[in-house]
């Protein structure tokens, strides 16, 4: 297949690579993978917050970006829930709350082809064993928007389950928010501290080496209340885990997913 991989701006600036491990998993399972540069955001910033005035722009250079092409590409993907969320869900709204029907169609088209990996690999791929190995024990958070908007559901279990030499230890309360959601954690910072805090706490008592979700964001918030509180677990994307084998093993490090405040 040929797939067109969306990084988010997130994932750009943040935790690249994220990207990396994307492309290299897709690369590895035999699929071609390309990257169209003129992307930048999907507008999930502004359409959580209620402007979709200011988002449509936004939404339109996105579809701009990846309509001309879908007859060439068979799927586009992105390593973010929340902003497969936003593409599949919210494009088209804020397309029709600014009354233009035909972005609304082209948005529409865009939506049909985005998947996140997890959605990718086990419904589009049909695969859940990648070849992956990862001799560690880790718990799963399930993002708000891969839980609530796509109904990922166990997809990514069924991948990290299939990985070999990984333990997956159940999260207690693991269907809670970590308190991130953008623009939430800086107007409300109290009431999203308290909520990163239980979550975290929740990753501790695991005992699990690292934490894994399918969105930096999350993994950026949850991993800086770790690094803070000097807690043992790490933070690791899903992809990053797939990526990983033996003959090239995921090493950890202080990347910025560890160290956000």
């Amino acid at each position: 297949m040929r797939i067109s991989l969306m990084t988010t701006c997130l994932v750009d600036v943040m935790a690249p690579d994220v990207a990396a491990s994307t492309v290299r998993l897709l690369e590895r399972l035999g699929h071609e993978v390309v990257f169209d540069r003129r992307q930048t955001c999907c507008g999930q910033m502004h359409t959580n917050t209620g402007y979709y005035t200011e988002a449509a722009p936004v939404v339109r250079q996105f579809v701009d970006t990846f309509e001309p092409a879908l007859d060439e590409v068979d799927a586009i993907v992105m390593p973010s829930g929340s902003c497969a969320g936003c593409v599949r869900d919210q494009h088209a709204l804020v397309a029709r709350h600014e009354g233009d029907s035909e972005l609304e169609e082209r948005a529409g088209r865009v939506a049909a082809k985005t998947y996140e990996l997890s959605e990718l690999l086990v419904d589009v791929l049909k695969v859940t064993d990648v070849g992956a190995y990862f001799p560690h024990t880790v718990t799963y958070h399930p993002t708000c928007h891969s839980m609530r908007v796509l109904k990922v559901g166990p997809r990514p279990l069924k991948l990290l389950r299939a990985v070999e030499g990984i333990e997956v230890v159940n999260l207690p309360e693991s269907d809670t928010c970590c308190g991130f959601g953008g623009t939430f954690s800086v107007k409300n910072d109290a009431t999203s501290d308290a909520m990163v805090t239980d979550k975290a706490a929740n990753v501790v008592r695991t005992g699990a080496d690292f934490v894994v979700a399918g969105d930096a964001s999350c993994l950026m918030n949850i991993g800086g209340k770790l690094h803070r509180t000097g807690a043992a677990p790490k933070p690791v994307h899903l992809a990053q885990i797939l990526a990983s084998t033996r003959e090239e093993p995921f090493v950890p490090s202080e990347t910025i997913l560890g160290r956000a405040s």
